[in-house]
């Protein structure tokens, strides 16, 4: 989705509504967006609640994702746990991180889900535009393909009739 990692700690189970597909994120500033979701995210989140331990303490039993101890899970240990997970893909040491998932949704979605870069700055929440343009690597097959897709394409200078 593109959400940043506090975003994700911080969802609680009256945030997902199934039925709009629509999840509610409290992002940087405590500023309120609402961002759409796919089926097979909802899919994941229900197969996760179906094994998801509920928590004993008042204070986190509607959050979404919990720790071990029943409490929310922390920034922090999402780093742990992507850290891990590289390291038995064999991809630690490379730089990669949770923000960088971030980076790589937004660019996928720039570069090959054909969203507006408008649409990409609500989906990611940031206030300035600029801020999205450091998301989007633009490509040369893209330089192409909009000077071969441009309505001027196909303008020739017309011949002299004999």
């Amino acid at each position: 989705c593109g959400m940043r990692v506090s975003e994700l700690c911080g969802i609680r189970l009256q945030d997902i509504n199934p039925t709009t597909k629509q999840l509610r994120l409290l992002g940087k500033g405590n500023k309120e967006r609402i961002i759409y979701i796919n089926e097979a995210c909802l899919d994941s989140i229900n197969a996760y609640l179906e094994v998801r331990k509920p928590s004993a303490k008042a204070a986190y039993k509607n959050h979404l994702f919990l720790s071990q101890n029943g409490e929310q899970l922390t920034t922090r240990r999402v780093e742990q746990i992507v850290s891990d997970c590289l390291k038995k893909a064999g991809l630690d040491g490379k730089g990669f991180s949770p923000h960088k998932l971030r980076h790589t949704a937004a660019t996928l979605m720039y570069q090959h889900g054909n969203v507006d870069i408008r649409v990409l700055k609500e989906i990611l929440g940031h206030e300035n535009l600029a801020t999205t343009e450091i998301y989007t690597h633009v490509g040369d097959q893209q330089m192409q393909d909009a000077a071969l897709n441009s309505p001027l394409a196909n303008v020739r200078k017309k011949k002299k009739e004999d």
